[in-house]
């Protein structure tokens, strides 16, 4: 059975933040401006995003509201009522709790009844499996209608007391990249059994991960000093834990090339397959966490003989920022409503993840 993305919507919280501004947001650790905020700045290419914290660094909206605004605005969008809703299928790399799991919480604040739910933990590539467990149910008849939902909340990471609650004297690069590269929305998508007005037909959805390959690239809950095997929850106490650095996000940049070796090498591996023909292609949305990673991207694909021209390529990571999970979902919607496009069109959608390296791969096709 045929699946279609019918409709989309999205929430990004607050006014748009330039670069100028971000750390009026997050504030100046140790009330000392950034000496690599610049630097990673100009390397990611992004110039506005948006944040959940006010000037004082207080939450304005939580991450499951985020999900449940998103979600409203996405079913306003559609052409069915909110109880035709089968499943409930969310993502986000953390909830506003720890447990239970994030979909229960979207559910409750969209009152929702009766419905399956589907909890999807991760990064980048999560809002992917959301939409692929959502995919199938559809696909196999086992609901005629279901939303799917990533969001993200990142920024609360991001203050300036985390940081300095770690018991060091020396800057981590490591815990610091991230700073400048993340910030908060949300997304959603309405699938269904049957096509309208300006669907998107999903024809195939992939994934390939490598985390038997390397170590983690991404992550929060180790601490700093690699040295030590300890998780978050190994310390005697929550506190012991944030000054070992254990509760910071961390990229390990040294790792990082590998997102696009991965990312190519799994695009290569769908053109072996027979699922993409590069003729055929007419938009490419990827979400790419920064410039430095597309321009990478175009190498890698130039010498596999397998380029894309660069006008087919859409992205919106300048202006809306990198969203993780939600990123995708913000972009298709942006897509939807700002770009040309017609019937028999085809959509190559790729989202790489750093985690541990995990890539998601989708084509859809305009009705």
């Amino acid at each position: 059975m045929s699946v279609y993305i019918n409709s989309t919507g999205i929430h990004l919280p607050g006014e748009a933040i330039d670069n100028d501004g971000i750390e009026s947001i997050l504030g100046l650790v140790h009330g000392k401006p950034s000496r690599l905020k610049k630097k990673i700045l100009a390397s990611n290419g992004i110039k506005t995003r948006h944040y959940a914290l006010d000037a004082h660094q207080n939450t304005t909206i939580n991450n499951t509201d985020m999900a449940a605004l998103a979600a409203t605005d996405c079913l306003n969008n559609s052409a069915i009522a909110a109880t035709k809703v089968g499943m409930l299928s969310c993502a986000t790399s953390q909830g506003d709790l720890v447990l239970p799991g994030f979909a229960s919480m979207v559910q409750a604040q969209l009152g929702l009844s009766n419905i399956e739910i589907s909890s999807s933990h991760g990064i980048c590539s999560s809002g992917m499996m959301a939409l692929k467990n959502a995919y199938t149910n559809v696909a196999l008849n086992e609901h005629d209608a279901a939303l799917v939902v990533a969001s993200e909340l990142p920024s609360r990471l991001f203050k300036s007391t985390r940081y300095e609650a770690v018991d060091t004297s020396k800057p981590d690069f490591n815990a610091e990249f991230l700073r400048w590269m993340l910030s908060d929305g949300a997304g959603a998508f309405l699938l269904e059994n049957k096509s309208r007005k300006n669907s998107f037909r999903i024809d195939w959805i992939k994934s390939f991960s490598h985390a038997d390959i390397h170590p983690v690239c991404m992550s929060i809950g180790m601490p700093t000093n690699t040295a030590d095997t300890r998780t978050w929850q190994d310390f005697p106490t929550y506190a012991t834990a944030e000054a070992a650095g254990a509760l910071m996000i961390r990229q390990d940049v040294r790792l990082l090339d590998n997102v696009v070796k991965f990312g190519v090498s799994g695009f290569l591996t769908l053109l072996e397959r027979g699922l993409v023909n590069i003729n055929e292609i007419d938009h490419v949305l990827c979400h790419f966490s920064s410039k430095y990673f597309k321009s990478r991207i175009f190498e890698l694909l130039e010498d596999a003989g397998a380029s894309i021209d660069e006008s087919k390529w859409y992205s919106n990571l300048y202006t809306r920022g990198n969203t993780g999970c939600a990123s995708f979902f913000i972009m298709l919607d942006e897509f939807a409503r700002t770009q040309s496009y017609k019937a028999g069109d085809q959509i190559m959608c790729m989202v790489p993840e750093s985690g541990r390296f995990n890539n998601a791969y989708m084509m859809l096709t305009v009705v």
